[in-house]
């Protein structure tokens, strides 16, 4: 199995109706093809992790990479691994606003979406992006 990890950023404004077409699609053809990951938007800028068969993942991948929607993507990381971090979502999702409006952080939110994660360098490039990226969404 294998985990992959990268960065992009939006050619338009990310609205919610954008952000919920990208969620019902992601999660139908990744459950379809066995990947699991997280996706956080904030600004401008996605960051998403993909994990699964190598060959699922890399067949997702190069679908995301020929989306017209975003540009300036990078590869962050590609490892491989033994055990999922986020075996039960088929793409879970943060950004940079509280669900509903209510008071949770966006730094709260990303903290618990991202408890599964063991990898001290993955956690942080999560952790990076919030203080970066959610803090101006």
């Amino acid at each position: 199995m294998q985990r992959l990890l990268y960065i992009s950023t939006s050619r338009s404004r990310v609205t919610q109706p954008v952000i919920d077409e990208i969620l019902r699609v992601s999660r139908r053809n990744n459950a379809a093809a066995g990947v699991t990951g997280l996706l956080i938007a904030g600004g401008n800028r996605f960051l998403q992790v993909l994990e699964g068969d190598d060959l699922a993942v890399s067949r997702t991948f190069d679908r995301i990479q020929r989306d017209d929607r975003h540009f300036a993507m990078v590869q962050l990381a590609k490892q491989t691994i033994t055990e999922r971090s986020f075996g039960s979502w088929a793409m879970g999702f943060a950004s940079g606003a509280a669900p509903g409006g209510g008071a949770t952080s966006p730094a709260a939110t990303i903290a618990a979406l991202i408890a599964p994660i063991e990898d001290p360098t993955l956690r942080g490039y999560f952790t990076g992006f919030a203080d970066l990226h959610l803090s101006a969404a």
